[in-house]
Order: structure tokens, then sequence, then C-alpha cells
């Protein structure tokens, strides 16, 4: 299974197409609809959220609700495209002015270097986390495969700024993914909701931006996902390159992570039951570059957006002198919907290896295999 995105930003639409998935998948355009706006949420985001409405329309690999076996295609319009169309104009001259001023920690400046450009918004249009509205397509297709044989995905924030989750806190279980999506930050623990609210208000008078944490759950997972023959077919690696693929990710932890490297090995490892299922869950369901079964656990650290109202400073590549940054419309914090793309690009990991593993032309054959393997494990 394997995925393609085209489209700017600000061009006329998006395009997903998504290569691999078995005939007869159910389909709903209604809950792909959900999905995408479920990407828009999130206190802190800009304006661009309450306009953007994701018209979708199926292009190919679908009929009447089903999978066919051949690649899906799905467009998303831009709904602002109207007020784009001559300055993304495919043909023609350029109706607006160059940005010249790139901005510190986006892909501006390597990305006008590597392509021999002083204009900031070839790089910017491409680079937009408007991209993820594209992924988010392909991540729904992969989550209705994974529903197919029991596996379900959460996600949720555990920080933003300073403002923190409690360690002990209980995580979100398969079905409390509404009650996530209720919180205006998409945090599942009140108190560190509100701590999370006021340090974006705090944020946004002072015309600066705040990242985070997320965390992804995916529950029922079955051992052997992944393998342990070669480093690209290692499960951790897939999905931590996956999470890393989402703008402004900048650190991934499977499961305890960084907080193992300062453990002794009798309190960092998961024991192994008589049931051979675990003890603790301290390897975030992964060993060896395989799933173990059970809850793969993962978390993605976002850094602050890097378009801010009050400006960094830069150069203006076309005269060489100091200058501050462009500003265009942005977010205070677009944390919430992260932990939303890093559902998606973890189910697109775990579909992908589900389907390595138990193969099949058709969703039918795909459940069948996936179940005889779970009746061997039980020998």
């Amino acid at each position: 299974m394997r995925f393609l995105t085209a489209g700017e930003s600000h061009g006329p639409a998006l395009v997903t197409i998504v290569e691999g998935l078995p005939a007869g998948l159910s389909f709903s355009s209604e809950a792909l609809a959900g999905e995408l706006a479920r990407r828009r949420l999130g206190f802190g985001r800009g304006a661009r959220m309450r306009i953007e409405q994701d018209e979708l329309e199926v292009l190919g690999g679908i009929r009447h609700g089903r999978t066919l076996g051949s690649p899906v295609s799905v467009l998303i319009r831009n709904t602002e495209w109207a007020r784009w169309s001559q300055e993304m104009a495919a043909e023609g001259e350029p109706a607006g002015i160059a940005l010249t001023k790139p901005r510190p920690g986006h892909a501006d400046l390597a990305g006008m270097q590597k392509y021999d450009t002083t204009d900031a918004r070839n790089i910017l249009e491409r680079a937009s986390a408007r991209e993820t509205a594209a992924r988010t397509v392909a991540g729904y297709l992969a989550k209705c495969l994974l529903d197919s044989i029991g596996i379900s995905i959460v996600s949720h924030v555990v920080s933003i700024g300073s403002a923190r989750v409690d360690d002990e806190a209980d995580p979100p279980g398969p079905g409390d993914l509404d009650r996530v999506d209720a919180s205006s930050v998409r945090c599942f623990h009140p108190e560190a909701e509100r701590a999370m609210v006021e340090a974006i208000e705090e944020a946004n008078r002072a015309g600066d931006t705040l990242g985070g944490v997320v965390e992804v759950l995916a529950y029922s997972v079955p051992p052997g996902l992944g393998s342990h023959v070669h480093w690209d077919r290692r499960l951790d690696s897939l999905l931590a390159a996956a999470l890393m693929s989402i703008p402004a990710i900048k650190a991934v932890e499977v499961g305890d992570g960084l907080a193992s490297a300062s453990r002794l090995g009798s309190a960092a490892h998961d024991e192994i039951l008589t049931d051979l299922t675990r003890a603790t869950n301290r390897a975030g369901g992964i060993e060896g570059g395989m799933s173990i079964g059970g809850t793969v656990r993962l978390r993605a650290a976002m850094k602050p957006l890097s378009t801010l109202r009050k400006g960094l400073g830069t150069v203006d590549v076309a005269t060489g002198e100091p200058a501050q940054a462009f500003f265009e419309r942005s977010d205070v914090c677009a944390v919430p919907a992260a932990g939303v793309v890093a559902e998606q690009m973890t189910a697109l990991v775990l579909a992908s290896e589900a389907q390595r593993m138990f193969g099949g032309d058709t969703v039918d054959d795909f459940m069948a295999a996936h179940a005889a393997y779970l009746r061997r494990l039980e020998r």
C-alpha cells in the first residue's frame, strides 16, 4: 500500500492517490469529510480553518461505496481558490509581490537555495501543512482497513508549551476518541486542558506560537507486524519516519523512549506473562522491530510554528539586507491537529505492514488470513 499527494496550499485543489487497497473496503464520503473536519480542530487555529470546507470529489477506485482494488483518487478543492487564482495560476506572470524574506524554522530559505528562486512562495506552498489534508484521505482509508481486523487508533495531546498531562494519568481508550475531539485542545484530561488553553491565549497576546507533544495509541495490534530482518522493515523505524514526516514534528518517542535510557534494565523492559502478554508497556508495543501484540504507543513532539506575527530576524535575499521575516496568516498552535495527522500516518504504516503480512486481493481474504493467524497463535 502506498500513496502520493499533489497540490499547493493555495492552489485549486489537493489530490491523493492511494494504491494497493484490497477490493470490497467500505467507503463513505461523509465519514471522510468528518475525518478531514477533525484535522481542523483545536483552540489556537487560524482563520483559514474556519473558511476551508475541504470539498471532496472521488475521481476513481470506488464504486457504490466499495473499493475496486484499483488506485483510489480523491480531490479536495480549495475553498479560497478564487482569491488566489492569479497569484497561483499555472501560466502567466506572478500577480503578487515576491516573498524575499524567508522565515527561520520554515522550509523557505533551504528551498529557495535548492531550487534557485528568490520567491519563498515557490517553496512554502508545498511545504505548508495544508498538504496533510491530502494525507488524511489516505489515512482514512488505512483506518478503514485496520478497522476490518479490529485495530483502532486514538490520539490525544499530552502537552502544549509547559502545560502538560500528569505522567500517571490514564490515557484514552479505544472508545474515547469522541471525548478527546470534544476538548478544545484534544486533551483527555480537563485540568491539563484548561492550562493548555491559558498557555495558548498568553502566546497569542504576545504575538508568539506554541508547540507541544501528542500521543498516538493503536489498540489490538497483532504480534509480528514489521520485521527484524532488514533496517527498512523494522516497525518502529517505519513509524518514526512517518511521524517525522509531519510538518513541524522534531522528535518521536516509542513507548517510554528517552525515560528508558536513564533506567536500569530491570526497570526498562516488559516482562512476559504465562499467557504471553506483557506486565507493562514500556517498549510501546514494539520489540526487535516487530509489534508484540496489544497496544502500540508513540509520542511526537511538535515545535512552535515558524510564522510569527511579531516576526523573527532574517535577510531579504533580494537586497542582502537584514530584515524581519514576513508574516502570512497562520495559527498560534496546531498541536491538536498534529495529533489527528499522527493518527493517519500511524494508520498508514500499520495498514501497509498488515497487508504485507496477511495479503489478499479482497477485504474478506485479508480478514480471513488475519483470523487464521490469530487461531495459530492460540495453539
